[in-house]
């Protein structure tokens, strides 16, 4: 039961990524065959691979994460608060503090991390851009080895599908039909390509991207039958 969860023992967090480079061209020659290939499923005949290299953020091995924000909750006597910060500017200083924190701050058994399609996405995809980087893993993401009921992760998406595997629930649909603020009421993940290398407007990534992980707190509230913060709730750090 996710009640007996405590809510300040779960890291909430989201990440945003781009395109290693701004564009296609840029990669050496050996890396455009290799996007080429991996993306030719993707993209098949609508595109070719330049054409469809500003969508190369998701795959790890094609992007890099510019922004990862965390999100968790302080209680003290009867008065909730949920404190957010962003880690964001040069990828290897965005994951060496991300690890930093983890290892000072949820490197306990009890300490969970939490995302919305996380398990899929975030977690791994963090993980990946570690090991290029030749960061070693904080415990809490390093896997390997451990069954099913030893991962410390929560997935928000996973908890909505109370085991049905047939479908995805977008973070803006499921906040849509639980009542809770939208987080897309500037730019979507779609836009953050262009806001990054085109305006070079990094604050708008990171709010956006603290908005998704206030979401996912939000969305985890509702599934356990909490009241969802406000904005008075809420400190930006």
């Amino acid at each position: 039961m996710i009640r007996k969860i405590n809510l300040e023992n779960i890291l909430f967090l989201d990440i945003e990524t781009v395109p290693e480079t701004e564009h296609f061209s840029e990669l050496n020659d050996t890396k455009q065959i290799l996007w080429e290939d991996k993306s030719k499923y993707q993209r098949k005949d609508d595109y070719t691979a330049e054409e469809f290299y500003d969508r190369a953020g998701i795959w790890a091995e094609f992007g890099k994460i510019v922004c990862i924000s965390v999100g968790y909750f302080n209680f003290q006597n009867d008065i909730r608060k949920f404190r957010t910060t962003s880690f964001f500017g040069d990828e290897v200083k965005i994951l060496k503090d991300f690890k930093n924190l983890l290892n000072t701050h949820y490197n306990e058994p009890k300490h969970l991390l939490c995302g919305h399609n996380a398990k899929e996405f975030d977690f791994p995809y963090i993980a990946r851009r570690m090991i290029i980087h030749n960061i070693e893993l904080p415990h809490k993401l390093n896997l390997f080895g451990k069954k099913p009921w030893e991962v410390p992760h929560l997935d928000t998406l996973e908890l909505w599908k109370f085991g049905d595997f047939k479908s995805y629930t977008s973070l803006k649909l499921l906040t849509h039909v639980l009542g809770i603020p939208s987080p897309k009421d500037d730019i979507d993940g779609s836009e953050v390509y262009r806001v990054y290398y085109k305006e070079h407007e990094i604050d708008r990534i990171v709010t956006y991207c603290e908005k998704d992980t206030i979401a996912v707190a939000q969305i985890f509230l509702r599934l356990r039958g909490d009241e969802i913060l406000t904005d008075d709730d809420i400190i930006h750090i």
